[in-house]
């Protein structure tokens, strides 16, 4: 297989280096070990948003080490997205293909590994010769054995719009399905490394274009409300109004969307809910179901739901209770509320905020246009 020139190296050197200080503070390897609720896990920014235009990276250059993996590592991460490439693959099935490495083989080309080997499996994905992955030799040959994990994962009905760990566990029958899912944040940045930010962009490799709003990136994530023209009533544009700690609400912990009410809003990325509630704080019985007002307090209806990485997103004054129940999946692009008035509000709209660690509290909370651009899911215009 004829694989892709080097490009961009300049630029992967320099972001290693980024991410090499932020794993030396142990969020890379908590990514590694921990579950899905490990409490040790961190957020890691994307590091390019220049989704894919480069292409990827040639896997026969000379390669740096990323964080916890040596550079015959990511050299195996490079093989899986080249030949993701080459199959005319988009973006979003090489982070699912590198997520489901990191978890069967930690990107290592391993061999048989004796008592410690789970039955007969080989190579970067486990993958089994005696249930007709092929022979030891085809499977522990990097391109061989991504290109049969694509080929399955192409099987998969509307893999590309299930959460990464579902469309992982679909491919590879893992005995711990949930296990996947703690790599996506890590697979996420390792591509947009090695592919000049590809986990940005939509579209396949041979036409990747950055998202407008409403489109899901191929690193999972999506806008909070479809763009115009997509779902909202009266054919809205969706901007941002209020901003996040502003001179005059520095307790703004996130960001107003202005919208009307009875628009779909959606999970921006796949997660579990985690939390329904009336929000409100003033005196007297709680009425989230009636339109609000400046000064009568809290959130109105609100929803929470967690995501991979340990990252919690909030939406509030939602027009009534959400269809949703706590405990339930929903994957990124998901309807999930509808946007309203209800609680402290001087009008319809959409309060988005995002926190990291899985902590509600003010002190995780992040800017939220800054956090989804760099995702490659921009939230709008300013009003």
């Amino acid at each position: 297989m004829n694989l892709p020139r080097p490009r961009g190296v300049a630029l992967l050197v320099a972001l290693t280096a980024t991410l090499a200080l932020l794993c030396c503070g142990g969020a890379v390897s908590a990514l590694l070990m921990g579950e899905f609720d490990d409490p040790a896990e961190e957020n890691l920014s994307l590091l390019s948003a220049n989704c894919g235009a480069g292409g990827p990276i040639d896997p026969e250059d000379e390669l740096p080490d990323i964080g916890p993996y040596n550079a015959e590592q990511v050299k195996n991460a490079a093989i899986i997205i080249s030949v993701g490439k080459q199959l005319k693959l988009p973006p979003r099935a090489w982070v699912i293909a590198v997520a489901t490495a990191m978890q069967e083989s930690n990107l290592r080309n391993l061999g048989h590994l004796g008592k410690r080997n789970d039955h007969d499996s080989l190579g970067l994905f486990q993958q089994r010769p005696s249930s007709g992955w092929g022979s030891p030799a085809q499977v522990t040959d990097p391109v061989y054995a991504a290109t049969k994990f694509y080929g399955k994962l192409r099987k998969v009905k509307n893999w590309d719009n299930l959460a990464l760990t579902r469309a992982a566990q679909r491919v590879q029958i893992s005995a711990y399905p949930g296990a996947y899912a703690k790599h996506e944040p890590l697979a996420t940045q390792i591509v947009n490394m090695l592919a000049d930010g590809a986990a940005n962009a939509v579209g396949n490799s041979l036409a990747m274009t950055c998202p407008e709003i409403g489109e899901v990136s191929a690193s999972g994530w999506t806008s909070p409300l479809a763009a115009s023209g997509k779902g909202l009533k009266r054919s809205q544009k969706m901007v941002v109004g209020s901003g996040f700690r502003t001179a005059s609400r520095p307790r703004h912990q996130g960001v107003d969307l202005i919208i009307g009410t009875g628009n779909p809003v959606r999970s921006v990325a796949s997660g579990v809910v985690s939390r329904i509630k009336c929000d409100e704080t003033f005196s007297g019985r709680k009425d989230c179901d009636v339109a609000g007002y400046p000064g009568k307090g809290g959130c109105g209806w609100m929803l929470e739901i967690r995501h991979p990485g340990k990252i919690m997103t909030r939406y509030c004054h939602l027009v009534r209770r959400p269809s949703v129940q706590v405990g339930e999946k929903v994957v990124a692009g998901q309807v999930v509320a509808t946007s309203g008035n209800s609680g402290n509000s001087s009008g319809p709209h959409l309060h988005f905020e995002v926190h990291l660690n899985n902590d509600r509290s003010s002190a995780s909370a992040v800017d939220p246009v800054q956090f989804m651009a760099q995702r490659g899911s921009p939230l709008g215009a300013s009003q």
